[in-house]
């Protein structure tokens, strides 16, 4: 049985949680829910350990070692991704690679994580003061992490958390607990004090007492935005970081004249690990003078990619994370089919995997075009003006990333007026890179991962004026 982690000790719970993939039901692990009881010493060490004055190189060190361990043992962790996820093993390598990175920048920003000095005797009356200007902890961290990315979204909680020294706990999703549980272990491996760090599985109904504890401060969650926007309603007090997805739209414009790389990325990153991405491509609207033949392309290229076992290194399109993720796509699928969409390529199923989708004629009320589809699924609309292109992605009340396909700078330049918290020119809104500022408006969340960036969400600054001192 694999242990969870209570400050830093593994511990055993008194209830077994088999792991199942969900390709073909196989048996990732096994590893079990944390008591009560185990939740209390949890919270109460990383409430304890709020103070704790852990150097930089510690923290540095710790991190470092994540990052190194990751490297070395990268086919084990994606095997164990792949196992217990369901995304194929080519993008669960891409994961591990990604995580390792995300730690090695939580290092580096440890390193250089510093305070500021400001003058203060620009006016008459402070001459002979100065302020020093700290970032200090929150207080403890509660990162919520979703199934989908359980190796790097767990990654972006804990590198910024240790990275300042604040006390963390992960509770990640009983769907894909274990690769949570391999960091453990190697947090185990350094010299981190304990009462810093816990990783309890517990089940999903355990979370709202967990976020409502008042000794954990600072919420960061990573998820859908029904459980996100509840978890920020019933604790109005605390400073609530939300990563709440999306239904990302991309833009060809008819400057774009190389439309067979634009299909290639965006039925790439429309499908890739199966839509499970809150930034996989879902809206594509195309200028009415490339779209016939973007949608010849896009067909082609959808119904091309590979479909099948996760652990094949040729799959391109694994299995939904369940039955009731693909019940729920296909039930989107045929819902807009009778409302009069166009069924172009895919719309079939085969257990939990559902085949790469293309529709045309959506109508902009069907849920594939306002919700979050998190599946294989593209809907491709025409438009005339980019400002309409402009209008029909803003229509959505998500906003995390739009990508533009254009080389024209007066079009980059109007791109600011799209309401999304990034903007990918020249490519997909799937777009990431872990270093840079991540996260999105209207019900896309509040705050940002990216190291540095969820640093600064995890802290606060703290003046100490001095008296006396010349700059």
């Amino acid at each position: 049985m694999t242990p969870f982690w209570v400050a830093g000790r593994p511990c055993d719970g008194p209830t077994a949680v088999e792991v199942r993939g969900p390709w073909d039901g196989g048996l990732a692990g096994v590893t079990s829910y944390a008591s009560a009881a185990q939740v209390e010493g949890a919270v109460a060490a990383a409430w304890e350990s709020r103070h704790l004055d852990v150097p930089a190189h510690v923290r540095a060190d710790a991190l470092d070692h994540v990052s190194r361990s990751l490297t070395t043992r990268a086919e084990e962790v994606a095997a164990l991704v792949t196992a217990e996820s369901g995304k194929p093993i080519t993008w669960a390598m891409a994961e591990v690679a990604r995580a390792a990175a995300t730690f090695r920048w939580g290092a580096e920003e440890a390193r250089r994580f510093s305070g500021s000095m400001q003058r203060l005797d620009t006016d008459a009356a402070s001459t002979g003061r100065v302020a020093l200007i700290r970032r200090v902890p929150r207080g403890p961290v509660l990162g919520i992490t979703p199934f989908n990315f359980p190796v790097n979204l767990v990654a972006h909680k804990l590198a910024p958390a240790i990275a300042v020294g604040a006390p963390v706990i992960i509770k990640p999703a009983p769907a894909t607990p274990l690769s949570a549980l391999l960091l453990g272990s190697l947090l185990a491996e350094t010299d981190l004090p304990g009462g810093l760090w816990s990783i309890l599985p517990v089940p999903n109904e355990s979370a709202p007492a967990l976020a409502a504890d008042v000794r954990l401060p600072l919420v960061s969650f990573t998820g859908s935005d029904s459980v996100g926007h509840a978890i920020r309603d019933a604790n109005p007090a605390k400073h609530i970081v939300l990563e709440l997805g999306g239904n990302a739209a991309v833009i060809v414009c008819p400057d774009w004249t190389d439309l067979d790389h634009a299909a290639d990325r965006i039925a790439r990153f429309g499908t890739y690990q199966a839509g499970q991405s809150c930034v996989s491509v879902q809206r594509v609207y195309a200028h009415r003078s490339v779209y016939a033949l973007l949608r010849s392309l896009l067909a082609d290229r959808l119904a091309a990619l590979p479909v099948g076992d996760p652990r094949s290194a040729a799959t391109h399109v694994g299995p939904l994370i369940d039955t009731a993720a693909a019940d729920r796509i296909t039930g989107w699928i045929d819902a807009a089919v009778a409302a009069g969409a166009t069924l172009v390529t895919g719309g079939g199923r085969d257990g939990t995997t559902v085949a790469p989708t293309l529709l045309t004629d959506v109508p902009p009320t069907c849920a594939l075009v306002t919700e979050e589809a998190f599946g294989p699924v593209l809907v491709l609309t025409p438009y005339d003006t980019f400002d309409e292109a402009v209008t029909l992605v803003n229509a959505s009340r998500y906003g995390l990333q739009a990508g533009v396909f254009t080389h024209d700078m007066r079009v980059v330049a109007a791109s600011a007026d799209l309401e999304v918290g990034g903007v990918v020119i020249g490519d997909v809104p799937t777009y990431r890179a872990d270093q840079m500022p991540y996260g999105g408006v209207k019900d896309s969340g509040t705050g940002r991962e990216g190291v540095a960036a969820a640093m600064d969400d995890l802290t606060e600054p703290r003046v100490t004026v001095l008296t006396g001192w010349r700059l």
